[in-house]
């Protein structure tokens, strides 16, 4: 028999690190491969972790509501059949929970959601780099009982070697030597071994604070012997005080990471912690907002027309199980228009644009509080009916915690309905990896003047109308361009094609 790791599993690009909900099996208790033995949370996405074979799980390493990396044994099943790579086995399970076998997910709550949800289209940058204060979200695994006094996760099981693609390093090795740039670009200022720091974090990794602990300790034992845990150690030599950053380094920091300034706090204020959600979408808006220089183009749009298909279909969609909203016409026009216009379903890539070859829609979701992003893919190829039922499809397994990891990902456009709340128009932020994002206002009568029937004598009717908002990346999309998307989108709402 031989022992298999269940590790947390990568649940997408932007995630690295998740917490253990609950686990579904006890020591002891017999699983079946691909069985359920454990719930994750992150901070997009909900899942079952399966079993990467049939047997028994012998060991739970990570306890519930406990927060560890990517990458992490959470647990041991003991495999019931004979293995020829045990560390394949390992390997092929991790990579099935990644692929989000069986998993549940995020959780939208409806298909018109605020602006600000715009924050997960397709990232070509790892998006989950450990926030500003590292120190505040530094995960802690549950120690094994046989785990060395120093608080570090126990070795390996015995027989099990190395990886050779690591140099012969343990995964706690590996994983005891990873920092954040920010600790990172701490010790190379002050000419810190980071080896040479006692970590208090997750396996012994060093956070900001330890760092930062370590250099005052440093400055305030000039004699040397002032370091933290009792260790000997020469102060470091400063860095000289006219060298300025490299380029490359300030571009990676400037585009990579972000550190939110301290305000002072009153009396009566009430001081609360960003959950792990807040502080990412916190971190996409501010990088956003840095890289693409955003733009934003209006335009009033008159409803009558869709009202009238609606009212004319909505029984044949009910007959059909399909509920088809405003939605669902704006995503289908836009779905056929961005084929038109490459650049505002494209991005910039370095000094290169990349043009999308499909047009991957995504829908704001507000989940009141935090909002998320899931995306209907290939929605091009869609009929107005089908993009109405995916709309649904999605905010209902959302709210049942049952998307999947692919589901929220590869969005090339986004949608956002502010509207729905009332609000009259928006200027929503650009998702990194995108270059452009509409938003749509609350649709309401409006008196408006149209041209009569005899030439020119105008007359003031009532109709539905909604302002319009499309953000685009300067970088790559012009004033112009805007418009012509926008005049063609209008032309193409108050004229819906009723065969669609």
């Amino acid at each position: 028999m031989a022992r298999i790791e269940v590790p947390m599993p990568q649940m997408g690009e932007s995630i690295a690190e998740g917490t253990v909900s609950k686990w579904l099996k006890r020591p002891g208790d017999a699983v079946e491969r691909d069985e359920p033995v454990l719930e994750i949370s992150t901070d997009k996405v909900d899942a079952e972790i399966p079993s990467p074979s049939g047997g028994a799980l012998v060991e739970i390493v990570v306890g519930e509501g406990q927060t560890v990396e990517v990458g992490t044994v959470l647990g041991y099943v003991e495999s019931d059949a004979p293995q020829a790579d045990g560390g394949g086995q390992a390997e092929a399970a991790g990579q099935a929970a990644a692929n989000g076998g069986g998993a549940a997910a995020p959780d939208p709550t409806d298909a018109h959601g605020s602006s600000e949800a715009a924050g997960r289209g397709p990232e070509p940058v790892r998006e989950a780099a450990a926030p500003a204060d590292a120190s505040a979200a530094e995960p802690v695994a549950t120690p094994r009982a046989d785990a060395p006094a120093t608080g570090q996760a126990a070795a390996r099981p015995a027989g099990e070697a190395p990886s050779p693609r690591d140099g012969g390093a343990t995964r706690e090795e590996r994983l005891r030597t990873r920092s954040t740039p920010v600790v990172r670009r701490i010790a190379e200022a002050e000419g810190i071994d980071l080896a040479s720091v006692p970590g208090t974090g997750h396996l012994g990794r060093v956070t900001k604070s330890d760092i930062l602990s370590f250099v005052d300790a440093a400055a305030d034992g000039a004699d040397g012997a002032g370091a933290p845990g009792g260790q000997a150690q020469p102060a470091a030599p400063p860095a000289p005080p006219s060298m300025p950053a490299a380029p490359d380094d300030l571009w990676r920091r400037f585009y990579d990471e972000v550190e939110h300034p301290m305000l002072p706090v009153s009396e009566g204020d009430r001081v609360e912690a960003m959950d792990r959600v807040r502080r990412l979408t916190a971190r996409h808006m501010v990088l956003a907002k840095r890289v693409a220089p955003h733009v934003h183009s209006f335009v009033e749009i008159d409803f009558s027309a869709i009202d009238r298909i609606r009212a004319a279909r909505r029984q044949q969609w009910a007959e059909r199980g399909t509920r088809v909203s405003y939605t669902a016409f704006v995503a289908w026009a836009c779905a056929r228009l961005l084929q038109e216009f490459p650049t505002i379903n494209g991005a910039v890539s370095g000094n290169s644009v990349v043009y999308r070859g499909a047009v991957n829609l995504g829908m704001a979701v507000d989940l009141d509080p935090g909002l998320i992003v899931p995306v209907v893919h290939d929605a091009s190829a869609m009929s107005l009916a089908g993009i109405g039922k995916r709309i649904v499809d999605l905010a209902d397994r959302a709210r049942k915690r049952r998307l999947v990891p692919s589901e929220i990902q590869g969005g090339t456009f986004t949608i956002t309905n502010p509207g729905v709340l009332g609000t009259l128009v928006g200027m929503p932020v650009i998702p990194r990896g995108t270059a452009a994002i509409l938003g749509t206002g609350a649709i309401e009568k409006r008196v408006v003047v149209l041209a009569g029937p005899e030439s020119g004598q105008d007359v003031m009717a009532i109709r539905k109308r909604a302002y319009f908002s499309l953000g685009y990346d300067h970088r790559i999309v012009d004033g112009a361009d805007a418009a012509r998307f926008l005049a063609q989108l209008k032309q193409l709402l108050e004229n819906f094609p009723a065969e669609a």
